[in-house]
């Protein structure tokens, strides 16, 4: 598997443990070492392992909004990588950044950030690969 066919699994692998309220699989996937990052829409900027990985808790239990990740890009910067993509929420579409970094091997996120966009993915193709840079 390619780095970026790695980091898109990654991605997936964050929207389906979001969407299935997954807290153990959220925990596997955020970074341990690296220094993480969250600013959640509408929330203060959230730093360290232990408060983000609390921000997540407290939106699972409360029952996760239904988001799916549409149009995710990948770029990489060696053992660094961004995906950006929208998220498709009730209501419309948020933009978000998602960071990665490659710990042990894995590729484990280290920040996300979503906020409001004026923009939106263009109709979804059957069948059509995800899109990418770099």
């Amino acid at each position: 598997m390619s780095d970026r066919e790695a980091v898109l699994f990654a991605n997936d692998a964050f929207y389906v443990c979001f969407a299935g309220n997954d807290y153990e699989g959220l925990e596997r996937l955020w970074a341990r070492t690296a220094p993480v990052t969250c600013i959640h829409p509408g929330w203060e900027a959230l730093y360290g392992r232990g408060p983000v990985m609390e921000s997540w808790l407290a939106i699972i239990q409360n029952g996760a909004p239904a988001i799916q990740c549409r149009e995710p890009r990948v770029a990489l910067y060696g053992d660094t990588a961004t995906v950006i993509c929208y998220e498709r929420a009730e209501g419309g579409y948020l933009i978000a950044t998602n960071v990665f970094v490659r710990e042990d091997g894995e590729w484990r996120m280290t920040h996300h950030q979503a906020g409001p966009t004026r923009g939106a993915p263009a109709p979804e193709v059957e069948g059509g690969p995800p899109a990418s840079v770099n």
